[in-house]
């Protein structure tokens, strides 16, 4: 049986073809990486990251309520935890006794000056009547009307009302250098009474721990009747919309890169249909092994050349941010625009802040102003 053989110029003709096809499809994934692709730089090594924020204590105690558990919503001030208050109201009770007992003891003090005044005028009055009477008994020594123990009787009384008459301007020295250069508010003694007053009202405020922003409650350890003290980790909280995106790209992928150029990202959450928008907020000082626990040591005799890694962080749109919610720690694929212009911002100042811990005095300072009207009987 003979089998044919195939025409050589039809074979030669389809691998011109063939030829022509992958000539054509390298030309044109040549010009969409000259044209496009160049100037993009991607990886799919991307993830959620965001501010991760400790719960914890900062008096001790014992826990008597626990007003939120993993996966709750919770809203900034909010309280979370409760510990036993017993002890910090009687702290607070004894500290506003003793600061009102201190205002009425200060506002005397402010009337002693008067009273060691006048105190000072009998003492004058009665040197000046022992002086009289010393030189009349002299006057009578001379003329034998009066025995010379009388007249030595008289100078003892005159020694003695000079002697008052210097401890009573003592006594005015004293009294006026207690209250001089201040006032009953003002006064020192006042002051330490207020400050103690005021740290047991921080302490009886701690006994509720708060939520210092809104996010959701996280890894929570702490149990009811547990006993804390001031660090322990109780639990946390992940603001969702304090989020950004890690990236971490080769080194040969970094140059042109630059802050503020605009990236495209993916989340696997949402998948193609949902494509967020980030800028470059920043590129890390450092490979992430150099940040490792355990960083590599390369001089070695058996080294080997590995493509490093540099986290880049990517901020996100808020607004879509707020329309798609992430969770922190989610795969992302991001893609940098290189060949857009990069823009440093101006410094950033305070990133993140709290209120929460800034109104513990406001009322401790109310209490404290009523305290001292009531108790305010001297000048102030």
């Amino acid at each position: 049986m003979h089998t044919p053989t195939a025409n050589p110029a039809k074979r030669k003709r389809l691998l011109l073809i063939l030829g022509l096809v992958f000539l054509a499809a390298a030309l044109a994934w040549g010009g969409h990486w000259y044209l496009h692709g160049r100037h993009y730089r991607s990886t799919d090594d991307a993830y959620v990251a965001g501010n991760l924020i400790r719960v914890t204590p900062r008096i001790a105690g014992t826990v008597v309520a626990v007003l939120a558990d993993d996966t709750d919503t919770v809203k900034q001030g909010q309280v979370l935890v409760q510990l036993d208050d017993a002890d910090a109201r009687l702290a607070l009770d004894k500290a506003e006794a003793d600061l009102a007992e201190t205002v009425r003891q200060v506002a005397r003090s402010f009337t002693l000056p008067g009273q060691e005044r006048a105190n000072l005028a009998v003492k004058q009055r009665r040197l000046d009547q022992a002086e009289a009477d010393l030189a009349r008994r002299e006057r009578a020594v001379a003329l034998d009307a009066v025995s010379r123990e009388e007249a030595e009787h008289a100078r003892a009384a005159r020694d003695q009302a000079r002697s008052e008459l210097d401890l009573a301007r003592a006594q005015l020295a004293a009294a006026d250098a207690e209250v001089a250069g201040t006032t009953v508010t003002g006064h020192p003694a006042v002051k330490q009474a207020e400050a103690r007053v005021r740290e047991a009202w921080l302490a009886l405020n701690r006994c509720a721990i708060r939520a210092a922003v809104d996010g959701q409650a996280a890894k929570r350890s702490v149990q009811v009747g547990q006993q804390v003290k001031p660090g322990d980790p109780l639990m946390a909280l992940v603001p969702m919309t304090q989020l950004w995106v890690e990236a971490n790209f080769k080194e040969d992928q970094l140059k042109g890169m630059a802050v503020g150029q605009p990236v495209t990202l993916v989340s696997d959450l949402y998948g193609d249909r949902v494509p967020f928008h980030g800028t470059v907020a920043g590129l890390s000082p450092g490979t992430g092994s150099v940040f490792s626990l355990l960083p590599a040591q390369n001089a070695s005799g058996n080294w080997i050349k590995i493509v490093q890694r540099l986290p880049v962080r990517i901020a996100l749109d808020p607004a879509e941010l707020a329309r798609h919610p992430l969770r922190v720690g989610l795969s992302m694929k991001a893609e940098v625009a290189t060949a857009a212009a990069g823009r440093a911002g101006a410094p950033a100042g305070t990133r993140y802040a709290t209120p929460v811990y800034g109104e513990d005095l406001q009322g401790a300072d109310a209490a404290i102003r009523a305290i001292v009207q009531a108790n305010l009987t001297g000048k102030g």
